[in-house]
């Protein structure tokens, strides 16, 4: 099970995939959220259906996503055949197919064994959290006989192959700069925020970033300065910083022309990069005159990065073998959480 945020195919959408978003208090929490989230919703959805619209319609996240499950089933069924055959199903939190509607299908195509895959390599209680915390709810209401038997895959922040697709990525951007300034490129990882009250609470999210972000310049030996910085804030209550629009206008200003953005918590093209990156930032730093503001191109289906992803899941079934069903981190809640429900949902995969 293919586990993302997801994101509205069509304009038609919008609306229903912002109230799931905003109803989630694990990802935004509100005051009063199961009545202000539709109300927010609605108020933003013409706004984001204009975003939508300029990026062709509809998010690609799903077409990305089946195209990475097609190749990942192949790719399994080479190198592991002994678990063959292996079948992808996909669970996005906020818009079809959701995680209730895919463990009903699970059902019906008899799955008993299943890894539940979740494609942000950095963990967040906002994220991963927020999708196994659904999955445990809907699996307690839709298949409350257990049958069937779960682990998970919950972070890979500092995988190799992770860190050499987003190398090569970077890589083959540089080399689209003069060879004079190439090494003087500013390069700018850009991860989505977190509310603050969300990273205060001991969230590990931010630490997981900073470490993909620092094997990737080992990788490439520190040869560029680079900042970590971040996007994507809703809202007026304080989110993570430096705001990656801000930082971009910053260095501008300190007459800083050649910046190269990296979404580095992103594995594939949905509004985050295609819209806020590649358009609203890009038409910003226009008018401010920054010139050289590039973006690297996102994993998508890289062969790169679908190898990685089969030698994860190859070496959790391995480990799984001798019941290590999750990283060694989840069981460990925030320090300051006093939400039920991730507890419970780490009994209810710690059962298994």
């Amino acid at each position: 099970m293919l586990m993302n945020l997801g994101g509205p195919s069509t304009l038609d959408g919008v609306e229903d995939f912002l109230t799931r978003l905003f109803s989630d208090p694990d990802l935004i929490p509100i005051p009063f959220q199961k009545y202000v989230a539709p109300i927010i919703a609605k108020r933003r959805t013409p706004k984001i259906k204009e975003q939508y619209a300029k990026i062709g319609g509809g998010s690609p996240i799903l077409s990305w996503t089946q195209k990475q499950g097609s190749a990942l089933e192949k790719l399994m069924d080479e190198i592991s055949p002994l678990t063959a055959p292996h079948k992808t199903y996909i669970a996005f939190r906020y818009a079809p197919p959701l995680t209730e509607d895919t463990i009903i299908q699970m059902k019906k195509d008899g799955v008993k064994r299943a890894i539940a895959f979740t494609q942000y390599p950095q963990y967040s209680c906002s994220t991963t959290g927020s999708s196994l915390n659904e999955l445990w709810r809907k699996s307690e209401i839709v298949d409350p006989e257990g049958s069937i038997q779960w682990s998970i895959i919950d972070r890979w922040p500092t995988h190799p192959g992770l860190i050499e697709a987003f190398t090569k990525h970077i890589e083959k951007s540089l080399l689209t700069y003069p060879k004079e300034v190439r090494d003087k490129v500013i390069l700018l990882f850009s991860a989505h925020s977190l509310p603050m009250v969300v990273v205060n609470r001991g969230d590990p999210y931010t630490s997981e970033v900073a470490a993909t972000v620092h094997a990737v310049m080992e990788r490439l030996n520190f040869l560029n300065p680079y900042r970590l910085v971040w996007q994507s804030q809703v809202g007026p209550q304080p989110w993570q910083g430096p705001q990656t629009r801000d930082a971009i206008l910053g260095f501008g200003e300190k007459g800083e022309n050649n910046i190269l953005l990296i979404p580095i918590a992103f594995t594939s093209d949905h509004i985050e990069t295609l819209f806020e990156l590649d358009l609203e930032y890009a038409h910003e730093a226009e008018k401010a005159g920054i010139t050289g503001l590039k973006r690297v191109e996102s994993l998508n289906d890289d062969p790169i990065f679908i190898n990685s992803m089969a030698n994860i899941v190859k070496d959790h079934l391995e480990k799984a073998k001798s019941g290590g069903f999750f990283s060694n981190q989840y069981l460990l809640r925030c320090p300051k959480c006093k939400k039920d429900s991730c507890q419970k949902s780490r009994d209810f995969f710690a059962s298994f």
